[in-house]
């Protein structure tokens, strides 16, 4: 079976996590012309089903998508499990536990978990232990509902300050070694690799047998060099200089990626992180892969 496409509200985070000028219903509607199977859902546009009365905002943004015929496969949590408060710290684990039921209540497979900040006072070693505790305590949770739990290598969350702890290619690869689970695998991100400074197919290769779903995303910088960006790093949400573009036209080698994982057998969810500068892009970048996936992968 050939990967499916979900899409994903980049260009609208603000307004549905921040603002609140726009209602994840809103979205939906939006959503449904661009002619994907599903929407890839971000935790914090879902708050209300945190709620203990959240039951009924549950059942409406679940019969919004299925008006559509738009499944949920894929909900992009930002759990930071590198707190070292451990009040904090159980907050984010009890976020992510009930982040994991509403997926299963969506019928979604794959609930995004991370590392966490890289936070200065914390050392490598102390971070990667910490990490693979926690994940592995989810484990259970995960396979109760059966979800799988996707660590992704990640640049750093909208509204974080500090970048990802396991940003760089080996410490993301010394946590994922260390977590044996079918409920467990990685949500690969060609772009976050080379704002890592490093190649994103050097890590696809090493981690491609561990693949259980994808971000599709490009990115270029607008000025100024990947160093510059470094300097830039430890401020709230991404710098300036940074942009995500139309997939295909970025930094990335689509007909690789495809073919690496074609070559292992991928055949789940590609979500599209694109439509910064409007729909219409995202429109282009749903074009794009659609003619990519057909190329590369048989059904």
């Amino acid at each position: 079976m050939k990967p499916r496409l979900a899409a994903f509200p980049k260009c609208y985070m603000d307004q549905l996590c921040v603002d609140h000028t726009m209602s994840v219903f809103e979205w939906i509607e939006l959503a449904s012309t661009l002619g994907v199977d599903g929407l890839e859902f971000y935790w914090g546009f879902l708050e209300d089903g945190l709620l203990e009365d959240s039951a009924g905002f549950l059942e409406k943004v679940k019969a919004a998508l299925e008006k559509h015929h738009l499944a949920m496969p894929m909900l992009c949590c930002s759990p930071d499990f590198t707190q070292q408060d451990p009040l904090l710290l159980q907050k984010e684990i009890e976020r992510e536990m009930r982040m994991i039921e509403i997926t299963a209540f969506f019928g979604g497979r794959f609930c995004r978990v991370l590392s966490g900040q890289r936070r200065p006072e914390l050392s490598r070693e102390d971070g990667v232990a910490q990490v693979v505790r926690v994940i592995k305590g989810l484990l259970p949770v995960a396979e109760k509902h059966g979800v799988v739990l996707t660590m992704e290598n990640h640049y750093k969350d909208n509204y974080w300050q500090y970048p990802e702890f396991a940003q760089k290619m080996d410490v993301f690869a010394e946590i994922v070694d260390q977590i044996d689970s079918p409920w467990f695998g990685v949500n690969y991100d060609p772009s976050n690799t080379i704002l890592a400074g490093e190649d994103p197919l050097v890590l696809l290769e090493r981690v491609k047998h561990r693949v259980v779903s994808m971000h599709a995303s490009d990115r270029y910088l607008k000025s100024g060099t990947i160093d510059d960006l470094r300097k830039e790093e430890n401020s709230v949400g991404y710098a300036s200089r940074l942009s995500h573009g139309v997939i295909g036209r970025g930094m990335n080698d689509y007909d690789k990626i495809f073919s690496t994982l074609a070559s292992v057998g991928f055949d789940s969810w590609v979500s599209i992180e694109d439509g910064l500068d409007g729909m219409e892009e995202l429109r282009e970048s749903v074009r794009f892969l659609r003619e990519k996936i057909d190329q590369h992968f048989t059904d």
